[in-house]
């Protein structure tokens, strides 16, 4: 039979452990599972980065200094104020709430942790049709090739809207100014192929990071 001090210390040991316990991390879950929760519920992801920080991947939100992440089922892209300075395949786990950005594009926002945790997988872009880009495609990266259908439309200080169709239904390649990719040779008539974030503002688009995500095809 245990003497009565020697229980009082044996429960107040466990006590004492269980204050100091670190608090559990919270589960990770698919970008493919949360983007089918509802808005302002919290989740944490893990995912490659596929648009490098301080890209903007919307003309919703051309000075934005987020990222966009990607796994094996899905993409988002996270909303931050600061550049953190993440590049492509850069693995990062995020702990943030699921939002509308204003313009019908689900993205990650009031985050509230970012781990960094070494190299992700290189994420190739999706190969699609111009008229299959849509809230399907929405966050993970892809590529469309098709034909310039009239002027390339500049709005001033925020980038330029490229109008592309392939015959299956026109898509939108908003390039941010940012990104400082220069869109001066292109023109109507010419095929090209974009690759960029499958994002919206309002109706679905394609927004390219680099100069080389968008290549002049021979005719």
């Amino acid at each position: 039979m245990l003497h009565i001090g020697v229980l009082v210390t044996l429960v107040l040991a466990v006590s004492q452990g269980a204050v100091h316990s670190a608090a559990p991390s919270p589960r990770t879950i698919a970008i493919a599972d949360a983007r089918s929760l509802p808005l302002g519920t919290v989740v944490t992801i893990d995912g490659s980065v596929t648009v490098p920080s301080g890209t903007c991947a919307s003309s919703a939100a051309p000075l934005n200094q987020g990222f966009a992440i990607q796994d094996r089922t899905g993409g988002i892209f996270v909303s931050v104020e600061e550049d953190l300075g993440f590049a492509p395949r850069q693995q990062v786990r995020v702990t943030g709430e699921l939002a509308d950005d204003g313009f019908g594009m689900l993205i990650l926002t009031d985050v509230t942790d970012i781990k960094p945790h070494g190299r992700g997988p290189s994420v190739r872009p999706l190969p699609l049709a111009t008229g299959s880009v849509g809230e399907a495609t929405e966050g993970t990266l892809v590529t469309i090739t098709g034909t310039i259908t009239g002027p390339i439309v500049e709005a001033p200080t925020f980038g330029f809207t490229i109008t592309l169709d392939d015959g299956s239904g026109a898509v939108h390649a908003f390039v941010c100014a940012s990104t400082g990719i220069d869109v001066s040779g292109l023109s109507a008539g010419l095929t090209i192929e974009v690759t960029g974030l499958s994002g919206q503002f309002e109706d679905p688009e394609v927004n390219p990071r680099f100069q080389s995500d968008i290549q002049v095809l021979p005719e």
